[in-house]
């Protein structure tokens, strides 16, 4: 199992993945509020989230923590970031070996 991982890779892990699509995948709880995709924030257990689309990028307004998708896997499944890539690399729209 490699520790090593493309820049390139993890460019696409983190930005091709949609947040909003990921959460729904880990089981974790969601909902829109407002027009707005939020989720239970796996550090703090509060639904005081957003995502922005735009960036790709969680927040929780409780406890001030910024998630990437792979923060995001990291966090809810507690694995290690290695894991997390590999899960995610799975999920990819297309194919990571390109």
């Amino acid at each position: 199992m490699t520790k090593f991982f493309p820049r390139q890779l993890l460019y696409r892990l983190r930005n091709e993945i949609p947040v909003a699509k990921l959460v729904p995948q880990l089981d974790r709880p969601h909902k829109h509020r407002e027009g707005r995709f939020c989720f239970l924030c796996p550090r703090c257990g509060e639904f005081l989230t957003a995502v922005n689309p735009k960036t790709n990028l969680a927040r929780c307004f409780h406890c001030e923590t910024n998630f990437n998708t792979i923060d995001l896997v990291m966090a809810i499944q507690r694995c290690d970031f290695v894991a997390a890539v590999y899960f995610l690399e799975a999920r990819l729209p297309t194919s990571a070996t390109d």
